[in-house]
């Protein structure tokens, strides 16, 4: 026989646990909004299961009315949850009509025509409803492929609401006996037991999801540049061998541009360090805004940057090259509410066959051409020009922005 006082503690002792894992969450993460949402839905369920339970204590009107809503509230809000877990904005509107129009519901069933088999069916559908409208964000193709936490609980919230159709249906008809205000006869007590773990892996799901995306944030922290939020060093040797396999198997070249920021030394030692973080950022956003969407901008050391051009040819690299100098000199400078002039220095290589695989050689030539623009004056950009099969030597133009 199940007994509907133990079924309401194992509810309890639960979601409370859950509740203070999900305090822990939004406590370590204070940006991860949606753990603050499951955080109140584990709460309010736990308040709503021990507010039901004095339904053995006090007369049964208010427990059942004030922790059947606490339960609803609670399961929108997990909806909700979900909703800014994946951006959107939370439907209050849409969850409070929920609890609004099923407490009507249940006061009509308790007060006019007194019903514990229909007060157990809108509790049901109250319950389904929220449970149902979070299923397109959860096995939305995104979800499917990215994150098995959210199909998880997609997963388990199908089966919540198959769940609470059985119990509606069975309420109506009777089945397994007639239910009263005080205690569910078998069949609704097995199906509240089934809910209950439902529950429970519910929101394991939800915690997978918020593992798989606090992991994700901290591979990107891993990848990008902290102070500028350009890629870093480890991502673009990442790339670089990737872009090197697709022009080899593409036969359509790219270029690398190795970008440095003149006289950054004297500003750093000039200025001193929070300056000198100042500058790195705004050369990084003026860089960035001369780049086109799909090509790669990375720091790759103190005050030196490497943009990869993907579909590129040496004309248009240097091009682009000629267009971050003349950015950098209209932009970064005293007029523009620069505290000094800010310049760049280019070098523009092209991947060619003779590279084939290995990306290390097109830095090398990147670095060769940057050298000479340092060398001769900075504030300018220079070509390297790979060797044509009848030279034995490369050669670097030199060309100076007017």
């Amino acid at each position: 026989m199940l007994s509907m006082p133990t079924l309401w503690v194992v509810l309890v002792a639960n979601f409370m646990a859950l509740g203070l894992i999900w305090t822990y969450v939004m406590r370590s993460y204070r940006n991860f909004e949606a753990a603050r949402y499951w955080t109140a839905a584990a709460f309010c369920i736990a308040a709503g299961a021990t507010v039901g339970m004095l339904r053995l204590v006090l007369p049964p009107l208010f427990p059942l009315m004030t922790g059947a809503m606490l339960l609803v509230i609670g399961t929108g809000l997990a909806s909700m949850g979900v909703e800014r877990f994946y951006g959107r904005s939370a439907s209050w509107r849409v969850n409070i009509g929920i609890a609004v129009a099923s407490f009507v519901a249940l006061n009509y069933f308790v007060l006019v025509y007194p019903s514990t088999s229909m007060r157990i069916f809108v509790y049901s559908i109250a319950q389904s409803i929220p449970v149902g409208l979070m299923l397109t964000h959860l096995f939305s193709r995104a979800t499917r492929s990215n994150n098995p936490g959210a199909r998880l609980a997609g997963a388990v919230a199908v089966l919540i609401i198959a769940v609470n159709a059985v119990r509606a249906v069975t309420s109506l008809f009777d089945i397994g006996g007639v239910a009263s205000m005080v205690d569910f006869n078998q069949v609704q007590a097995a199906l509240v037991l089934v809910l209950v773990f439902l529950s429970m892996a519910w929101n394991f799901g939800f915690l997978l999801m918020a593992i798989d995306r606090l992991r994700g944030e901290v591979a990107n922290l891993a990848l990008f540049d902290e102070l500028t939020g350009v890629a870093n060093r480890r991502l673009l040797l990442q790339r670089l061998p990737e872009a090197c396999a697709v022009a080899k198997r593409t036969g359509e070249p790219f270029v690398l541009l190795a970008i440095d920021l003149d006289s950054f030394k004297a500003i750093n030692d000039g200025h001193g360090h929070v300056v000198g973080d100042e500058c790195l950022r705004l050369f990084a956003r003026t860089v960035q805004s001369q780049l086109r969407p799909d090509d790669l901008l990375a720091r790759s050391g103190g005050d030196e940057f490497c943009a990869v051009l993907p579909a590129t040819t040496l004309r248009e690299g240097a091009m682009i090259a000629r267009h971050i100098v003349e950015a950098c000199r209209a932009k970064l400078s005293p007029e523009r509410g620069v505290p000094f002039r800010l310049a760049a220095s280019i070098g523009v290589a092209q991947w060619t066959p003779q590279i084939g695989l290995q990306p290390d050689r097109l830095i090398a030539a990147a670095d060769q051409a940057l050298y000479v623009a340092k060398n001769e004056g900075k504030d300018r950009y220079a070509v390297y020009q790979p060797p044509a099969p009848s030279q034995p030597e490369a050669r670097i133009e030199l060309r100076r922005t007017a």
